[in-house]
């Protein structure tokens, strides 16, 4: 047994009962049912602080595949994303939001959710009874700005009327049970007509606002996506502690990597040495695993941060065809993307899948290697075999974040106290990246493979630091009294499957999946949601509502 405080494992049985552990060490007592886990590891259930299920939850109660890799506690209402609190008049810019800046598929959505609900508290109550995990949320600053500002959400200034019409609509989204307040300054984050989202034009007197709406609420937090930029200014740095000291709660940060090395790390990382002399406390997500990444010119998502690609990426999806027919464009976009980001080094770009089959022949190669055998530069290649796939062609761009310094830095960042294991998406950007299964891989190949961790300090991490950061009562580790919520696993083999592209979203949408080896079993209040890698249909969820399922976590200033 691995109980999630960090110490040594140690043998020992236990007990449940009605949802609780009751009995942790030598068990003599009956039961109606024993699992042998001999040669395995129990372990508290994984949770995963940062996913984007808001939608799916409401067609796939068990947020596939979230539990198969023993994830039992997600929270979702990130980056200022939800679908609540919604009227007539804004669903069908949410939902259009959402697959342009989530990469959710419109036509999914269109079909699976039906607004039978418009405030935040009517949503959460939808969700009773039919989830597989625990599941907490935090309101959307974008859907609340898109709710009270209509179409200015976009370019407007929001009056005074209107910010204390947004305050209400937080206060009244968090005694519903909404976790606390989110928000994006990211520059990445544009809606479907390119503009970026409504967060991004609110003024720092709007945000703080909305910041000091969670302070009233026990048990509540904030979430910020503050840049897409490679460092933070001192602007950034100071509103995350302003968010913080406004609404006397900490605030989480997506995401802290380790590409740019310890110079663009000890940047970042200032963000919450800032806070703490201030009394505040602002707390870096960072991902377990090396940056990955599969883009489509189906979506754009990504591609679409290129100086001057906006244009062609949002353009309906015949147009984007027959504008990437044209050479005149294609030489405007190859000449844009000269100096890009590593996602956008045409040479070394993977088709990963083809669709056509005319192109199954360049499957699993990369561009620079069609262009060298059809005598043309690697844009053309690329362009034309994305054209002949109908856009649907996966590019999986060479990753330069798997290095052993990176793994080095990674590691070091775990152990740092400032930081917490968090930022997978999971739910979001599904034809694109596969970050879902990034706990299994720390707790199974980082552990075991690269040795980079112990066993007990990696599951630590994703089990009680998370808990603790969103004041979770009675989850994260097995104590005696605290909720079942367990997983078993192999060591010796748990580790992520590979990824795989399936069809089966609503209305035939496609998406990134791929489950565990290793996990036996995993539960969720005492009762089993996955054994030897498959659901069972059980629904045992918790809808985790502030205040009732969240303590009050108190910022240096107020300890």
């Amino acid at each position: 047994m691995v109980d999630g405080s960090g110490s040594a494992g140690r043998r020992a049985d236990v007990g449940v009962r009605a949802g609780r552990v009751v009995a942790v060490g030598q068990v003599d007592e009956t039961a109606r049912r024993t699992v042998d886990a001999t040669g395995k590891v129990v372990a508290p259930g994984f949770i995963d602080p940062h996913t984007h299920y808001d939608a799916q939850i409401l067609w796939d109660g068990g947020v596939s595949p979230s539990p198969l890799h023993g994830v039992t506690t997600i929270v979702g209402g990130n980056c200022g994303f939800t679908i609540a609190p919604v009227s007539s008049s804004t669903t069908d810019y949410i939902m259009r939001m959402l697959a342009r800046v989530e990469g959710m598929p419109v036509a999914t959505l269109e079909a699976a959710l039906d607004f039978t609900w418009s405030t935040f508290g009517e949503w959460l109550d939808a969700l009773e009874g039919r989830i597989a995990v625990n599941a907490g949320f935090l309101v959307g600053h974008s859907t609340m700005r898109r709710l009270v500002m209509g179409e200015q959400a976009v370019g407007g200034t929001a009056s005074e009327d209107q910010i204390s019409a947004m305050v209400r609509m937080a206060h009244e989204s968090i005694d519903a049970g909404a976790l606390g307040f989110s928000t994006s300054r990211a520059g990445s984050h544009r809606d479907h007509t390119g503009e970026p989202v409504p967060s991004r034009h609110a003024s720092v007197e709007e945000i703080l606002a909305l910041s000091s709406t969670v302070r009233d609420h026990a048990g509540t937090i904030m979430e910020i996506v503050p840049t897409a930029e490679f460092y933070f200014t001192d602007e950034d740095i100071s509103l995350m502690t302003d968010m913080s000291l406004a609404g006397r709660r900490s605030v989480n940060w997506n995401l802290l990597g380790v590409l740019g090395g310890e110079d663009k790390l000890r940047n970042k990382l200032a963000s919450a040495d800032h806070a703490a002399r201030h009394g505040a406390r602002v707390i870096p997500l960072t991902l377990p695993d090396p940056q990955a990444m599969r883009l489509s010119f189906d979506t754009g998502f990504v591609y679409d941060m290129l100086p001057g690609w906006g244009d062609v990426m949002t353009m309906p999806h015949d147009a984007r065809v027959r504008a990437l027919l044209d050479p005149a464009v294609r030489r405007r976009l190859e000449e844009a993307s000269h100096g890009a980001p590593w996602w956008a080094n045409w040479e070394d770009t993977t088709f990963s899948e083809t669709v056509s089959d005319a192109n199954a022949r360049w499957e699993g190669r990369t561009a620079g290697d069609v262009a060298r055998e059809r005598g043309v530069s690697a844009f053309d290649a690329l362009c034309d075999v994305v054209v002949a796939d109908d856009l649907r062609t996966g590019l999986v761009p060479l990753s330069i974040d798997d290095t052993e310094e990176n793994w080095r830095l990674r590691s070091e960042l775990w152990r740092d106290p400032r930081v917490v294991i968090g930022g997978s998406d999971a739910g979001a950007h599904l034809d694109t990246i596969w970050t879902f299964n990034c706990i299994s891989s720390l707790v199974g190949p980082s552990v075991r493979d690269r040795q980079l961790i112990a066993l007990e300090e990696a599951v630590r991490l994703v089990t009680d630091v998370p808990a603790q950061m969103y004041g979770l009562i009675d989850r994260g580790r097995l104590e005696l009294g605290w909720h079942a919520d367990i997983v078993v696993f192999d060591p010796t083999t748990l580790g992520p499957e590979p990824v795989r592209a399936v069809s089966d979203l609503p209305a035939g949408g496609w998406r990134l999946t791929g489950g565990a080896r290793g996990v036996e079993h995993v539960f969720v209040n005492g009762v089993e949601i996955v054994s030897s890698g498959a659901y069972t249909g059980e629904r045992p969820g918790t809808v985790l509502r502030s205040g009732r399922a969240t303590r009050t976590v108190p910022i240096p200033a107020d300890a």
